[in-house]
């Protein structure tokens, strides 16, 4: 396993990390994943085997059951990984039981910790923007945490852009906690994220972890343009992220080429793709069974060539969009021509 610095902090984390949305199948989640504490239990200790520090999870999933069987599944290792979940969603029915309050950050972050079974959260990353409440509430609650010792980092998921950036200079014009991290979807079916965040992360040298590597199961190899997947796939029963179906199948069939090439899989070859983009963190894992974990974690391992890199490059890059295309081409002549 390899470890990559989370952003501008001195925390290093695995360039993989598990994600537990599976654990637990309460109500909406149910079509996501069913894993139970045995199951749970046996893929945690299979990552922390393979080298894995880094977990991640949120409040929402399972309505706290995934918080509860991770928490249990690595109380054990607990002072050796760093623990990451979220706070945003609606955790009941109540007015303020949703949001990033004051209010809804400080009960939501506390009942987090009970069923995590710790007296910290390493990374608390807020799960969306929340446009009923000022910026400035969210980051001083979340400060405020920091202070106390119940959360070391901070991170985000979810955000444009420019929200991401008005955090940022909100919390260093105040001293306060910064955003070190954000979580995103990016795939090889979706690389939207290169547009604007991707340059600001560089520039701000915030974390990426993303989320949905495998856009939702789409390019796990079990989708063909003659083939619309397995019955009881979760794409079946969950047809999100969304992506564009022509540009993932072309993505698909040149991946198909590169994952005979190097005896690997496909799923395998789009992660690996992943873990070569250089803005690229951690890559958060979501297999429900040990033989798709076993396949995920090979991909840490696999080594593109440049070749092969410049035809996944080739097949999937974004279409030109404005300003783009006019910030490249006004820039072309800055730099002289190195020898």
């Amino acid at each position: 396993m390899h470890y990559r610095p989370l952003g501008r902090t001195g925390l290093f984390v695995s360039e993989l990390c598990f994600g537990a949305m599976t654990f637990g199948g309460e109500g909406f989640w149910k079509a996501i994943g069913q894993q139970g504490q045995a199951e749970a239990d046996k893929l945690v200790g299979r990552c922390l085997d393979a080298g894995i520090n880094f977990f991640d999870t949120a409040n929402v999933y399972s309505n706290g059951l995934s918080e509860e069987l991770l928490g249990k599944a690595l109380a054990p290792k607990r002072s050796q990984v760093v623990l990451a979940t979220k706070v945003r969603g609606r955790m009941g029915p109540g007015m303020n039981e949703v949001g990033l309050s004051r209010y809804h950050i400080l009960d939501s972050v506390h009942a987090s910790l009970k069923r995590l079974g710790t007296d910290h959260i390493d990374l608390l990353q807020i799960h969306g923007y929340d446009v009923a409440t000022p910026l400035d509430e969210t980051l001083r609650a979340l400060d405020d945490l920091v202070r106390e010792g119940k959360v070391r980092y901070l991170g985000a998921s979810n955000l444009a852009a420019w929200q991401l950036m008005k955090a940022l200079g909100l919390s260093d014009s105040r001293n306060q906690s910064r955003f070190e991290s954000l979580q995103a979807y990016y795939s090889i079916a979706g690389r939207d994220l290169e547009r604007e965040v991707v340059p600001l992360l560089k520039d701000q040298n915030v974390g990426l972890m993303v989320w949905s590597p495998l856009a939702g199961g789409f390019l796990s190899g079990k989708f063909r343009r003659d083939s619309q997947g397995p019955e009881g796939s979760r794409r079946a029963a969950f047809d999100f992220p969304p992506v564009d179906r022509e540009r993932a199948y072309n993505a698909i069939d040149v991946m198909d080429v590169i994952a005979k090439e190097q005896n690997a899989t496909v799923a395998r070859v789009a992660l690996a793709w992943l873990l070569h983009q250089p803005h690229v963190t951690t890559v958060i894992l979501g297999a429900k069974t040990e033989a798709q974990l076993e396949d995920n974690l090979a991909a840490s391992e696999l080594r593109l060539t440049p070749a092969q890199l410049e035809k996944l490059d080739a097949v999937s890059k974004l279409p030109p969009e404005y300003p783009g295309w006019m910030v490249e081409r006004q820039n072309a002549d800055r730099f002289p021509p190195t020898r």
